[in-house]
């Protein structure tokens, strides 16, 4: 068998990773995950480290669940795949019953897919179809917010605010509306939270107002902007934005990919953490814990009624894909939910909530930490190194945030650097105990990279 050095070759030779940096491929010294127990991963050195993420927001059950693994290969076993255009089996039309069961209100129609990006694509897709049937073949325009991540395909890609991933990659710029940050801890010098909150609101009203609310066919949103840095908008937020779009008959798309199935401490944040019920909610990660790929689009009877039987047209919804409600996949994600079930996973995410955020907050006190956020079980930890306006802003950023992320790994915890922020979503099943060990070894690193970049002369606070 190859040893570490050669299979490290082989990664840097032949596999391009998401976001590779084209100036560093084929140098990288990634880490390897070699092995995975609980909230733990073991290195390729056997080192053993806190996965501070959870790994892309999504291993809500921890690893090395062997009943999992027990489910994935019984229904390999029974049926590895069937062909979802004239077909159908058990656990696919089982986990479709229990995610209308779980979703809010009356989302009862469930479109699988393959993961969050072709969730939000599907979604869009949806929107633009419901629309052609009503004949309303203008109403396509999407109102989407900075900071926002909705995917990576295509589609998804273009309801995506995040200004420096388009940088490289073209988009659909016509089919979509940015309306500004809605991060409270940017608000004016002298702005309340109160004002802050109208002027978010009055945002999206302007912009359906200047488009026509004739051309604007959905608003989406995270509940909370997970991959721009844990954002969490004020409170009312999503109500009054909720009702704005049924003032305008504009569908809300609610991308709950990250904050679906215990993040923050209920199935979905939507109606339960955010007071809405959305027209479509989009989700994926948590809803088999990472095991295997595979997400959802689950649409209300209020707006599938409108455009099936009678009213189709004789419509055909002419999306999908090979692996659409894949049998293994629905056999894991109707396991990783009745472990969260059997586990009361979400009353322990609720019960230990409060002193993730506690802890969080803490680190406040350190002076290279410019502020921390969160809800339920996910936070971020943003550096102050840089003003905005200095033209070295992005470099500086990265090289603290990879100084933090290195510090850590040394010292058994994985983070997430994104330039200069930390984000954290670690396994619902984590204890007190471990977020304590989580948060100390943070600070450490935290203070290692301080005294770094004061040395070099990088951080003169």
């Amino acid at each position: 068998m190859e040893n570490i050095a050669e299979i490290q070759s082989y990664d840097n030779e032949y596999f391009v990773h998401p976001w590779e940096s084209m100036k560093s491929v084929g140098k990288n010294t990634r880490m390897f995950a070699e092995n995975a127990d609980g909230i733990y991963l073991y290195d390729e050195n056997g080192q053993k480290l806190i996965d501070g993420p959870g790994g892309m927001w999504c291993v809500q059950i921890g690893y090395g669940r062997r009943e999992m693994a027990e489910a994935i290969s019984d229904q390999i076993l029974k049926v590895p795949y069937y062909s979802p255009w004239n077909m159908s089996a058990t656990p696919s039309a089982v986990l479709a019953k229990k995610l209308a069961e779980l979703a809010p209100g009356d989302l009862n129609h469930v479109f699988f897919t393959t993961c969050g990006s072709t969730a939000v694509d599907s979604a869009i897709r949806f929107v633009h179809f419901y629309n052609n049937v009503l004949g309303r073949h203008r109403k396509k325009k999407v109102i989407s917010r900075e900071k926002s991540y909705h995917g990576s395909t295509y589609l998804s890609a273009t309801m995506s605010g995040k200004a420096r991933d388009k940088e490289w990659l073209d988009t659909a710029n016509e089919l979509v509306h940015f309306i500004p940050d809605v991060n409270p801890s940017r608000r004016p010098e002298g702005m309340n939270v109160e004002a802050f909150l109208e002027e978010k609101i009055n945002d999206l009203e302007t912009a359906i107002q200047s488009l026509g609310a004739e051309n604007v066919g959905a608003f989406i949103a995270e509940p909370v902007l997970a991959s721009g840095g844990v954002i969490v908008p004020p409170e009312g937020y999503h109500q009054r934005c909720l009702e704005v779009c049924r003032k305008h008959d504009v569908l809300y798309i609610s991308d709950e990919v990250v904050t679906a199935f215990g993040r923050l401490g209920h199935w979905f944040a939507s109606k339960e953490v955010f007071g809405i019920e959305p027209d479509i909610i989009t989700c994926a990660k948590g809803l088999t814990s990472g095991y295997v790929p595979m997400g959802a689009c689950i649409i209300s009877d209020r707006i599938f009624s409108q455009i099936s039987g009678d009213r189709s047209q004789d419509a055909t919804f002419s999306n999908g894909y090979t692996y659409s409600g894949h049998p293994v996949s629905s056999a894991a994600a109707l396991k990783n939910i009745e472990i969260i079930e059997n586990e009361n996973l979400l009353e322990h995410v609720r019960e230990i909530s409060p002193y993730f955020q506690q802890r969080l907050r803490e680190l406040r006190k350190l002076p290279l930490v410019g502020d921390t956020r969160g809800v339920g079980l996910v936070g971020c930890v943003e550096g102050r190194i840089v003003e905005p306006e200095n033209p070295d802003a992005l470099e500086m950023d990265i090289a603290m945030g990879s100084r933090i992320d290195k510090h850590c790994q040394e010292l058994g915890l994985i983070v997430r650097p994104l330039w200069n922020m930390c984000v954290f979503s670690p396994p619902l099943i984590i204890t007190p105990k471990q977020i304590d060990e989580m948060f100390n070894i943070l600070e450490q690193g935290i203070l290692l990279a301080t005294e770094e970049l004061r040395q070099e002369g990088l951080w003169k606070g």
